[in-house]
């Protein structure tokens, strides 16, 4: 397997209850690397740009609205196989469908609040990645 980068977001309902710590750890021990790290309040031009893809979609502005609500700890994680990794550690998008041991399937409550955004391709990763995080930042 390559080794790859993605971009993980621990989003607003998880940073309010605490679980950033939680959900790092879950991460690290599947052997990912930290390659940069932020903690912000996301400004509404970011938000729109981020969830571009969903912009004609009726819930492109709760998704907007959501992620601009409190602090989001961004992330870059390395390692091999690390877009699919990340995605089978955090679990399916809806958590009542997600799996028991995943972080959303163990630790979220409802939709939109599902704790975590990772990359789903290597291009989203690269664009994400971009999109978050200048070159400078990049350990």
């Amino acid at each position: 397997m390559a080794v790859e980068r993605t971009l993980i977001l621990v989003k607003p309902d998880a940073m309010r209850r605490g679980l950033a710590g939680e959900i790092l750890r879950r991460f690290e021990t599947r052997g990912l690397e930290v390659k940069a790290a932020r903690l912000v309040r996301v400004e509404r031009e970011l938000a729109e740009l981020h969830y571009e893809v969903h912009r004609e979609k009726p819930f492109f502005g709760e998704l907007v609205e959501f992620i601009s609500s409190g602090s989001t700890l961004a992330l870059v994680l390395e390692g091999e196989g690390a877009i699919a990794t990340c995605r089978a550690t955090i679990g399916a998008t809806n958590p009542a469908d997600a799996a028991p041991g995943s972080i959303r399937g163990d630790l979220a409550l409802s939709m939109p609040d599902n704790l975590v955004h990772g990359s789903d391709s290597p291009e989203t990763a690269a664009s994400e990645i971009a999109l978050w995080f200048p070159d400078d930042e990049l350990v």
